[in-house]
């Protein structure tokens, strides 16, 4: 038996746009993606000679064929024709669920980065994304990691330079937003602000972190806080003290701010933990 180790990492969207319903009745988007250095941690035994079975530190999470981390192995060796001889994968969560940060693609992801590497790498890195996508639309991205345009479903992919250095503070709220009903809602209403893809890939180019956190836009933002005045007041906050840029990544119910100075973001994240326990501060990965 062997035992394979891979960290999976979160995302943020900087940007996110909604083009429209497809006939696959999937959306066209168009986001900036982040991953940042909150992680789950992925184990996977492989040759263990008994029925697949996989295990989560967190409660709600389904620890069936369902969990896109199984899926991902499934989609993995059959695409392969590879026989593992029985898999156990054991998730140790950290990324919140319900977030909007890619928790269950970012396992996934890490799965199909731990096989193939078991593998003896058969797959380059943009194929692995490739395949990911008939996991979940923000698998890609989680395989691919770092700075990226995410077009199609998520499934079409372009590197973008490193992010700025800067430090996030990441507030996820109570209550969670069914995405299905979000996208439903997004069809009826007029989006009034898109976000300006091309002034954030040259804000990121130029490494001007003002410019990055000026650009920040997500339609889904103001469709969520409409319902969710808390929101307001999160962004209120971090606003109040200091953040350069701040907005709802995904779609939702996590909202993140993007400061310079860890100072500050010590600062903020001691405002809202009486009220929010899951707060987080991380840094771009």
């Amino acid at each position: 038996m062997t035992t394979l180790y891979e960290g999976a990492f979160a995302k943020l969207n900087l940007t996110l746009d909604v083009l429209g319903k497809r006939e696959d009745g999937y959306h066209d988007l168009q986001s900036v993606m982040q991953t940042v250095s909150i992680r789950d941690d992925v184990e996977i035994d492989i040759g263990t000679g008994k029925p697949w079975k996989l295990l989560c530190s967190a409660d709600g999470i389904p620890t069936d064929e369902t969990n896109l981390a199984w899926k991902a192995a499934k989609v993995y060796c059959e695409t392969l024709k590879k026989d593992p001889d029985g898999i156990e994968i054991r998730i140790t969560k950290r990324i919140p669920s319900g977030a909007g940060m890619g928790g269950g693609s970012a396992d996934a992801a890490a799965v199909l980065r731990a096989l193939n590497r078991h593998y003896n790498n058969p797959l380059s890195i943009m194929a692995l994304a490739e395949l990911g996508a008939q996991v979940g639309s923000d698998v890609p991205f989680c395989v691919l990691c770092g700075t990226a345009m995410a077009e199609g479903r998520g499934e079409r992919l372009r590197k973008l330079p490193d992010m700025p250095d800067c430090i996030f503070v990441v507030v996820k709220p109570e209550f969670s937003v069914s995405t299905p009903e979000l996208y439903r809602k997004i069809d009826e209403v007029s989006i009034a602000k898109r976000p300006d893809n091309q002034a954030m890939e040259s804000a990121i180019l130029a490494g001007d972190l003002e410019k990055v956190a000026h650009n920040l836009c997500n339609v889904f933002d103001p469709v969520v806080t409409q319902d969710h005045l808390e929101l307001n007041y999160v962004k209120s906050l971090f606003h109040q003290y200091g953040a350069v840029g701040y907005q709802m990544t995904g779609s939702g119910s996590a909202v993140f701010a993007i400061v310079s100075e860890f100072e500050v973001a010590a600062v903020i994240c001691n405002m809202l933990k009486e009220n929010y326990p899951q707060v987080y501060i991380c840094k771009p990965v």
